[in-house]
């Protein structure tokens, strides 16, 4: 049992404030701890003890006894007491209790021990009293105030700053844990003479500030008191950032790399940035727009290497064939060779004339008027190309490589870069509805940046690199804008040179950058978007072209990406042979580079696993290592049937075969037309054609007119979930028609493309070179396309031309003729 100083008493535990003694506080009972501990307390005579629990969870090694006065509930319906708070108590070991309370015996301590002299107490609370009283003034606690006046006790006045609002629950425990009268007060009165004298700093700073106040705005106000604590702290970190932006500013406008309104821009930031103190969030955004601003790299420029012969070699070396867009970027390197030439011509004759600006002498004068004159000094001035045109622009080159995917487009622009000197980066375009993407968002918006133009010329480090704009024809458009649209300044040469993103709204001069940009279908590009760009097309490889392609740069790439060296395995080119014609029927060398990663990785495995090396790939073991061949030579089978015949199309993949199938069934009187293969509006009008002119025509073509009677047709193009569209295959359907009726089959090596007429003329289209080269994959050896298209077969290599058979025509009764087997000989007697 207990001794008889010894108390028993339910904790009811304190987790956010701590209560002194002489405080008369209410409780709210939140907890089901502190619920129990009240009920407790009626079996302890309503006396409970109030301990502060630690934010480790540990209790303080002091609590207070308090006794309950009143009981109830607050607004809101949650149990509450208010309690009176008497004496200091030690709190001992724990005992288990009759309720669910937390039951502790406790001794209290007497309030006020002193332990020196009592002449010291005295002068001590007098001096805390002053000071309680001058603090409770300065912070306008007027009830504080009223509350001192009625303390009298020197242990009750030490713990009347447990009313402060300021001071924290830690050194109120502290306060709660020093037992001794005078440790306690001077504990407190340290605390206070603290407090007071930050309050006076605060004071001088406010003193300081407020001297210039009448003749300033509040905002220089409140910048002076930012100065004034940042000099009391030792921190003038803003001075130096302001004066690092301006050092900046200063290399740039001496290297004259800014134009006057740029500089005149960036220097009223600054002057905002140095207005605005940190605690305002336009001091971040000043901050954040002025990094952007001198990131980019004005005035820094590539030197372009004018050496033509290496610049050919290195853009052979990258790609093979191509020909056409390396001829093209060897024109513009020549005439910016030529530009610079003459423009360093024409600084040297007029620094030379420099000399010659001294007024002539009498004998001079008289020389000049009898006609003879000094030879040097008479001489005509050289007749120079100057580098920029009437308006002061640069002349610039806006290249679109358009063609099927695989035909190297993103890696020539690498190339391009290489053989010029420059810095290249790529912007992908892909998939982009944001206008803001290509011009930059508002600086008004919450995470503003700027477009995608300036981050490239950021990331490239120079104002002239090389940027390929990928993927154009991939843009879209929604309510944020149309990009494509934004794009029409970037790419014009006449405006670029002014070029003002929405986040920067300074001029940037694009006039130096070369962009390229890559498509697969033009037709989804903007007609005023297109019209800005010289269009070169990537029609894609002949076979012989792609087997010198994966012998000289696909299949040292893949090698390495299969850990595999040149002594350990060798492709044969007849196997390289197989894989583009059996395995890989495309325009580009995408799948073919899949097709022959397959091939090593497969030989890799048997290095792995110690078979013999080299490891020699022929053409009779490509089955071994990718199985049966994956195309055929078709056109043969399909076409022994009357009723079919082999058209050539453009897809967004490159050229194509396209077969074109018609049939003849009992149906309704007129000949009725069916047409299928998920076609659109325009190729199902080319079906109605084709079917009227052979109506009209069928005496001139050999056909029963009473084979239309009772009869329905119907065409259709296989290959049923592709869409396809176009007038490109007129003829193709008008001999599909004429060969049903005519019980003809068509030649299997003939192909053909051109729109027909009502009248039988054939009229020209488009994508000739990717038609050839379709064809010419797929085994075919003629090809019929209408007359005005013949220039167009320049475009075609000259070893498919060479292999292949091309006519010419202009009419469909030519077409028929060529692509047509010949009658029996006792159908023509009949005939």
């Amino acid at each position: 049992m207990a001794d008889l100083d010894t108390l028993t008493l339910p904790v009811l535990p304190l987790t956010n404030d701590v209560v002194l003694p002489h405080m008369v506080v209410t409780l709210a009972l939140e907890t089901d701890e502190a619920r129990a501990a009240a009920d407790a307390a009626e079996s302890a005579d309503n006396t409970l003890l109030l301990v502060p629990r630690q934010p480790d969870g540990r209790y303080a090694r002091v609590g207070t006894i308090a006794r309950i006065e009143n009981q109830g509930n607050l607004p809101g319906g949650t149990p509450a007491l208010v309690i009176r708070a008497t004496t200091r108590a030690e709190v001992g070991v724990g005992v288990i209790g009759q309720t669910s309370a937390l039951w502790v015996h406790v001794t209290p301590l007497p309030d006020g021990e002193i332990t020196g002299e009592a002449g010291e107490v005295d002068e001590l609370a007098t001096e805390l009293r002053a000071a309680l009283r001058a603090l409770f003034e300065s912070l306008g606690g007027r009830r504080l105030t009223e509350v001192l006046r009625g303390v009298d006790d020197p242990s009750a006045l030490a713990d009347i700053v447990g009313w402060w609002p300021d001071l924290a629950v830690e050194r109120k425990v502290e306060l709660l844990e020093t037992t001794e009268l005078i440790e306690r007060l001077r504990l407190v009165l340290g605390w206070v003479k603290e407090a007071l004298a930050e309050h006076e700093l605060a004071d001088k700073i406010r003193h300081d500030v407020s001297e210039g106040l009448e003749s300033r705005q509040r905002e220089f106000l409140l910048r002076q008191q930012m100065d004034a604590i940042r000099k009391e702290l030792g921190e003038d970190g803003g001075d130096d950032l302001v004066g690092g932006y301006r050092a900046r500013l200063g290399e740039l406008v001496e290297a004259k790399a800014l134009t006057d309104d740029t500089r005149k821009a960036i220097e009223r930031e600054i002057d905002r940035l140095e207005r605005t103190p940190e605690q305002n969030t336009e001091h971040g955004w000043i901050r954040n727009w002025l990094d952007t601003v001198f990131e980019i790299p004005w005035g820094e420029r590539s030197v372009d290497d004018y050496d033509i012969e290496r610049a050919r070699q290195v853009l052979d070396q990258d790609h093979t064939g191509l020909d056409e867009v390396k001829d093209r970027i060897v024109e513009m390197l020549a005439v910016r060779k030529l530009l610079a030439e003459r423009a360093a011509q024409s600084a040297d004759y007029d620094e030379q004339d420099e000399g010659r600006d001294e007024a002539p002498t009498d004998d001079d004068a008289s020389t000049d008027r009898d006609g003879a004159g000094d030879a040097a000094g008479d001489r005509p001035r050289p007749h120079l190309v100057p580098d920029v045109d009437a308006s002061g622009r640069k002349p610039g080159a806006i290249l679109a490589l358009a063609g099927p995917p695989g035909v190297g487009k993103t890696s020539l622009g690498a190339s391009v870069a290489r053989a010029l000197g420059r810095r290249f980066t790529r912007v992908s375009l892909g998939g982009i509805r944001d206008e803001a993407e290509i011009r930059g968002h508002r600086r008004t918006y919450v995470g503003a940046q700027p477009g995608r133009i300036v981050r490239a010329l950021q990331e490239a480090g120079t104002m002239n690199p090389v940027v390929l704009l990928d993927e154009v024809d991939k843009l879209g458009a929604d309510w944020r804008g149309d990009p494509s649209s934004a794009l029409l300044e970037v790419l014009d040469p006449a405006q670029n040179h002014t070029f003002r993103d929405h986040y920067l709204e300074v001029d940037l001069d694009l006039s130096d950058v070369l962009f390229l940009a890559t498509a697969n279908m033009l037709e989804q590009i903007p007609g005023p978007l297109l019209d800005r760009m010289e269009v070169i097309r990537l029609d894609g490889y002949t076979e012989a072209e792609k087997v010198v392609i994966a012998r000289d740069h696909l299949f040292r790439r893949q090698l390495a990406r299969n850990g595999l060296r040149e002594d350990e395995v060798d492709v044969t080119d007849a196997a390289l042979g197989e894989l583009v014609d059996g395995y890989t029927r495309e325009a580009g060398v995408r799948s073919l580079e899949r097709e022959l990663g397959k091939v090593l990785r497969k030989v890799a495995t048997e290095v792995a696993k110690g078979g013999e090396t080299p490891i020699v790939v022929g053409i009779d073991d490509v089955p071994t290592y990718l199985g049966r061949r994956r195309f055929f030579d078709e056109a043969a089978d399909r076409t022994v049937v009357p009723g079919v015949a082999t058209g050539l199309a453009v897809t967004g993949v490159g050229g194509d075969v396209l077969f074109v199938e018609a049939s003849s069934m009992p149906g309704e009187s007129g000949g009725g037309l069916t047409v299928t293969g998920q076609l659109g509006d325009v190729m199902k009008e080319s079906a109605q054609i084709a079917l009227s002119y052979v109506r009209s025509k069928a005496d001139v073509l050999g056909i029963d007119p009473s084979a239309f009677e009772g009869r329905r047709f119907h065409v259709h193009f296989p290959a049923g979930a592709i869409p396809k569209d176009g007038p490109s295959a007129g003829i193709t359907m008008t001999t599909a028609l004429v060969s049903l009726l005519r019980d003809t089959p068509m030649r299997p090596t003939v192909a053909m493309t051109g729109e027909v007429t009502l009248s039988g003329r054939v009229l020209p289209i488009g994508g000739v070179k990717q038609k050839v080269l379709a064809a010419h994959r797929a085994g075919l050896r003629e090809v019929i396309l209408p007359l005005r298209n013949e220039p167009d077969l320049d475009d075609v290599p000259e070893a498919v031309r060479s292999e292949m058979t091309f006519h010419p025509v202009a009419d469909v009764a030519r077409v028929l003729e060529l692509a047509l087997e010949p009658a029996p000989a006792s159908e023509a007697l009949a005939a």
